[in-house]
């Protein structure tokens, strides 16, 4: 790489870790793709005073001029260096080149000015005029002010997009952050941070990127009083420690968590098109994010038919590299997560579950983490194929009987993050869109997913909302001033 890859952002430095390096891999080839920075709790320790420091010292909480400057710097930084960070993130993340063009890279990047336009327009002071509670002439105000230092914790599944997504917002509110990426993908964090420190005017403090193989920093960074707001992204096991910790300090969090949406399909339908839908969304980036649609709801009586489309769809996608333009499906991020798939198809099996196609490794696949695309029948709503976030190339698919049974099974669970509903009859769609305790919903293909749509899940896929002004918000205090008068 021609960018600094190897080196933490502390306090405006780019400095090696405390505890040497640790090698990244490719996802799809097993290689080893070089050495990210490895930090120690030492390093996380300087990381969090450096960010308290400027927040409370420097005038970037106040300068509202300089930070929306500062984050047009960063977008336009980033999209100079996008061939490089492109082939970076397919290398890392084992990304499809198709998918950098949007969520995993582009959009993300060209997000940043959204959050810039609208910090400048935000209203920052409501005047609420004057009254007299008990007596007392007041003239009101309700002011907005950052919330202080943003302890981030970021996942590998879209790495370009979640830390932007957090950073964006976080620095256009005023605040100062420490981030800490996955383990998994640190190269992408390392880049970013690089460019903030030669190719933008952020003070040093403000941004604080913080790699390690240690994924006890975390914890760290969750459990410091110094940290005014964690914002984190992950399985809702990880959220509910992060949470826990957070709650020793009293910490504001901000918890984007698992999903296990549904794909609803009503009787009046296109079938095939709906299917074929389903098997595109799960196959995606091997399944690897948290609001894709992992259990296919089907009427009873086309449920037959309904494998047979999805089924063949799956198999179509199959498999391929992410470099290649046409791949939709690459590898999963590690050996370690293809086992963990590996053993949800086990237990699929063992609770009377059948694989329509797919359930394994592709046999034309040596090197690289890989699991076919694969779809699984035989189960109902209770099994735990249906229940449990699988975080791979896997759909159930589950038959209804009409649309109260198909909102009953998709509501019937511990997660509310996205969900999808396709029929012909719009109305009548978007009446069963409505039913359902999800953050998020799609309705015969919309995309929810832009700058300005708050994304967040009911239930245990999470606590307040990232994106748009719901997400510029969490990163907010509220604070009422009234003065006397005469």
């Amino acid at each position: 790489m021609s960018r600094t890859t190897d080196r933490l952002l502390v306090n405006g430095r780019l400095v090696p870790g405390s505890g040497g390096t640790f090698e990244t891999l490719n996802p799809a080839t097993e290689e080893i793709l070089g050495e990210a920075a490895d930090a120690t709790a030492a390093d996380m320790e300087e990381a969090i005073g450096a960010a308290r420091q400027a927040f409370d010292s420097s005038g970037w909480a106040t300068d509202l001029a300089l930070r929306v400057r500062c984050l047009r710097q960063l977008r336009d930084a980033l999209q100079r260096h996008s061939d490089e960070l492109r082939e970076l993130t397919i290398a890392e993340v084992g990304a499809p080149r198709f998918l950098t063009f949007g969520a995993q890279l582009d959009a993300p990047v060209a997000d940043l000015g959204w959050f810039a336009d609208l910090a400048e327009s935000y209203e920052w002071s409501t005047d609420l005029g004057r009254a007299e509670p008990m007596g007392i002439p007041s003239h009101r105000r309700v002011v907005k002010e950052p919330v202080g230092v943003v302890g981030a914790i970021t996942p590998w599944n879209f790495p370009h997009q979640i830390n932007l997504a957090k950073l964006g917002p976080a620095l256009a509110a005023g605040n100062t952050v420490v981030l800490k990426p996955a383990p998994d993908t640190p190269w992408c964090a390392a880049f970013l941070g690089t460019l903030i420190a030669e190719e933008t005017d952020i003070p040093a403090g403000v941004v604080n990127v913080v790699t390690s193989s240690d994924h006890a920093l975390g914890a760290q960074l969750a459990g410091d009083p110094r940290v005014d707001l964690v914002s984190f992204t992950g399985s809702t096991a990880t959220g509910r420690a992060v949470m826990t910790t957070a709650a020793q300090s009293l910490t504001k969090v901000f918890l984007e968590l698992g999903g296990k949406s549904a794909f609803i399909v009503l009787d009046d339908a296109d079938l095939r098109a709906a299917c074929s839908y389903a098997a595109f969304s799960v196959a995606t980036h091997a399944g690897q994010g948290c609001a894709i649609t992992t259990r296919l709801l089907v009427p009873r009586a086309a449920y037959d038919q309904a494998v047979e489309i999805t089924a063949k769809s799956l198999r179509r996608i199959g498999v391929g590299d992410p470099k290649d333009d046409k791949t939709l499906c690459g590898p999963v991020i590690s050996a370690r997560q293809r086992e963990r798939v590996e053993s949800h198809l086990e237990l699929a099996i063992k609770d009377g579950g059948s694989f329509a196609c797919g359930g394994g490794r592709p046999a034309d696949r040596d090197r690289g983490f890989w699991i076919e695309p694969t779809l699984i029948t035989g189960l109902t709503n209770e099994s735990r194929a249906a229940r449990e976030e699988i975080f791979g190339p896997v759909l159930v698919i589950l038959p209804h009987d009409g649309d109260d049974d198909a909102v009953r099974i998709a509501n019937d669970s511990p997660y509310g993050l996205s969900g999808a509903v396709h029929g012909t009859d719009l109305e009548r769609a978007r009446a069963v869109a409505a039913r359902l305790r999800t953050g998020t919903v799609s309705v015969n293909g919309g995309v929810w997913y832009a700058a300005d749509v708050p994304f967040g899940g009911y239930k245990q896929s999470g606590i307040g909302r990232e994106m748009g002004v719901a997400g510029f918000e969490e990163y907010l205090e509220t604070k009422a001033i009234s003065e006397g008068v005469a």
